[in-house]
């Protein structure tokens, strides 16, 4: 080790020690320099510049070594020095200090910076690669970190010392000014009524809104620095443009409308987007059929003669149709002309945060939400662009039942389909490249599932790569590779159900500098806007969960923030939306899993429930699945629900609702269920719960109670 090196060491060494002999911790409070002030002040009268120069030291010290404290040097130079002099010495000190902890963590402390601090480095770089210096200008002025966190991962980005402490020193010049003049007000306080005097209750008013004021000022200012190459009209026709009207965009438009704004709602295809005319409600009407198709085979368990059903797809289909035909008045734009909103028919372009083109047409707004929802994930895998392959888009024009299905993806829509087409009559393969089916869920409900489709006579192949697909003697076949080796799969018809990718190409995105990620999803911030404050996106366009209801929940938030976003902004909390798979029997799940908890190191306790106890589930021949709630050691705290068993889409709301509104299991406890139905596992579960967490000592008490009274 270098000398350098060696002696900085070696003083860090005694400073420590000196502030563990001198208790500097119990030294720096305000109690204690309230308890000497008068003998502070007497020896400052007659030893002015000796002080001035002792504090400054000190200041620089405790900043440097990071030590807790800093804000009180503030407070105590307002009461020494006043507020000029105590500004200026504390603001010089702060940033020199910070300085050195800079220097220390970039030469010194690297690899201890790197380890303890490892979870703001990440957001702190992206931050500085970003925007620079303004980025740490803004950290700075609203501290989003602990202070001697900026000072030490700051050391490891590549910004130069000279940058930082110019940068460091006008940002945190507001907050020090604030801090000490509050001091200066402290200094004042003699008896208990000089609490309640206008200066000091003003000084602690500021300290409070400072931080407010200033992350306003920071938002104006990006958004002037972000829009300052386009003209703002003077006039505007509308305060919201939605762009797509699926899930998110009809949500968007219809609560503007409620709010008597004035919307324009554009979409290109068809209203309801994915959700009504190829998602949620078609794959739900298919697999209600594929239901009834194996109720009717298993009519002999509840003492009916067997038959012979028989599926007609095209029937099938034609129901599919029937039911999209239904709902879709609930979507139409005559319903949302109705309501007040301009529907138009087209293609839209923004050309800037305040107009959309479209049909030739320039409209000016207020701002602007994108909801363009997105289309299926298809592979690059040799050979499959030369087949006729179908997608959660195209299998609805099937008319008849193909005899050897391919699926290829064993996520939620692969897990359906494979079911639901294996019950209409086809034999089915899955391929899966990870591990297991519905590698997102719960391990115990993944493998319940797979079991389940395994003895219904689905042929399930995880951790297998795609090689190829090729075309012999008009066989259609894909080689995948496997631990074991190749395998060659022979199918009539193959499903691509490997996710999705969002709709954003030709909205003009790119020449306004907004990033798309490489699934084609919008990067925004957690109101939900781009780098254009006027600017929005929500749905499949963010791809945070791919799911309607939580497209709805971002389109509110959308709403909200558009419209009344210049007075008071709500951040979008996406950890407590539920999900459910409808495949037989179903999957649904909350919160953490087993797994996601492992891997946050979240400490957990499982409370589990098997439904084949439960008397509903019996009565139906449905007695299978289990309900496991994960909870906080010791405390009836929910974390995470997974269900797995008939109506589990349904009975998991209780839990919703439970952890929404922070209740426990106690009140699920206490929650009287209709008997029989399949939601008193919910109740059972919790009675296990509180079983497990009975205390010993009270159940020995009420034994001996109990015993007493039979004597």
């Amino acid at each position: 080790m270098q000398l350098p090196r060696l002696i900085t060491l070696a003083l860090l060494a005694l400073a420590l020690a000196l502030l563990i002999q001198f208790d500097l911790e119990k030294i720096l409070s305000i109690e204690n320099f309230k308890a000497n002030q008068s003998a502070i002040s007497l020896w400052l009268n007659s030893n002015y510049w000796l002080a001035l120069a002792g504090f400054f030291t000190l200041y620089i010290g405790i900043t440097a070594l990071s030590i807790p404290g800093a804000a009180l040097m503030s407070l105590i130079a307002g009461a020494l020095f006043g507020t000029v002099t105590g500004t200026l010495v504390a603001s010089f000190a702060s940033t020199i200090g910070a300085s050195l902890a800079f220097l220390l963590s970039r030469y010194l402390f690297q690899k201890l910076t790197e380890r303890k601090l490892s979870r703001y480095i990440k957001k702190i770089n992206k931050g500085i690669r970003k925007e620079g210096n303004f980025y740490l200008f803004a950290i700075r002025l609203v501290p989003l970190f602990p202070f001697f966190v900026i000072n030490a991962v700051m050391g490891l980005t590549r910004i130069p010392l000279t940058n930082f402490y110019w940068v460091s020193q006008l940002g945190m010049f507001p907050a020090t000014l604030v801090f000490v003049n509050a001091g200066t007000q402290i200094s004042n306080i003699s008896k208990t009524q000089d609490i309640l005097s206008w200066q000091l209750l003003s000084s602690f008013l500021l300290l409070g809104i400072f931080p407010l004021i200033t992350k306003r000022l920071m938002n104006y200012s990006r958004r002037k620095k972000e829009q300052r190459q386009f003209k703002k009209p003077a006039n505007f026709e509308n305060n919201l443009v939605v762009i797509g009207a699926g899930s998110a965009g009809l949500v968007t438009a219809y609560i503007a409308s409620q709010a008597k704004a004035k919307v324009t709602l554009i979409e290109r295809a068809k209203m309801g987007g994915d959700c009504l005319n190829t998602g949620c409600v078609p794959s739900k009407a298919l697999i209600r059929s594929s239901k009834i198709m194996s109720d009717i085979k298993r009519s002999s368990e509840f003492g009916i003669s067997t038959i012979t059903p028989q599926v007609n797809l095209k029937e099938v289909m034609q129901r599919v149709m029937d039911v999209i035909s239904q709902i879709e008045p609930h979507d139409s734009t005559q319903r949302y002309s109705e309501l007040g909103v301009n529907c138009i028919e087209g293609n839209a372009v923004i050309r800037s945060p305040w107009t959309v083109e479209v049909n030739g047409k320039l409209i000016t707004t207020r701002s602007i939400v994108i909801a363009t929802g997105g289309n299926p994930s298809v592979p690059n895998i040799p050979g499959l662009s030369e087949i006729d392959y179908l997608t959660s888009e195209n299998i609805w024009g099937l008319e008849e039942t193909p005899e050897n299905l391919l699926v290829i993806g064993g996520g939620a829509i692969g897990c359906e389909m494979s079911q639901a087409f294996k019950r209409l009559g086809s034999n089915v393969t899955i391929v899966e490249t990870r591990d297991r089916l519905l590698a997102a869920e719960d391990d115990e409900a993944s493998a319940f599932i797979e079991k389940s489709f395994i003895d219904e006579g689905i042929k399930v192949i995880t951790d297998a790569k795609p090689s190829n697909f090729s075309t012999t003697n008009n066989i259609k076949s894909l080689t995948i590779k496997t631990p074991k080796g190749k395998k060659i799969i022979n199918f009539d018809s193959v499903l691509i159900a490997t996710g999705r990718l969002a709709e954003t190409n030709n909205l003009g995105l790119e020449d306004l500098g907004i990033k798309v990620n490489e699934n084609g999803t919008v990067q925004v911030n957690n109101y939900l806007q781009t780098i254009y404050p006027s600017i929005y996106a929500c749905g499949d366009a963010v791809g945070s969960q791919y799911l309607t209801h939580a497209a709805a929940h971002e389109a509110w938030h959308c709403a909200m923030n558009s419209l009344y976003g210049h007075w008071w902004r709500i951040s979008v909390d996406s950890s407590l939306i539920p999900h459910a798979i409808f495949c037989d029997p179903e999957v649904a799940a909350i919160g953490l899993n087993e797994a996601s908890a492992k891997k946050q190191n979240i400490k957990y306790e499982v409370t589990r429930y098997e439904i084949s106890d439960l008397d509903r589930a019996i009565i139906d021949n449905e007695a299978k699945g289990f309900i496991k709630v994960l909870t906080i050691p010791g405390s009836d705290k929910i974390l995470g629900v997974t269900i797995v068993g008939t109506h589990a889409g349904e009975n998991i709301h209780e839990y919703v609702l439970a952890m929404q509104n922070d209740l426990g299991l106690n009140k699920i406890l206490g929650t009287i269920h209709i008997y029989p139905t399949f939601t008193e596992g919910n109740k059972y579960l919790a009675g296990n719960w509180r079983k497990a967490n009975l205390s010993k000592t009270l159940i020995k008490i009420s034994s001996w109670l109990n015993n007493r009274r039979l004597n």
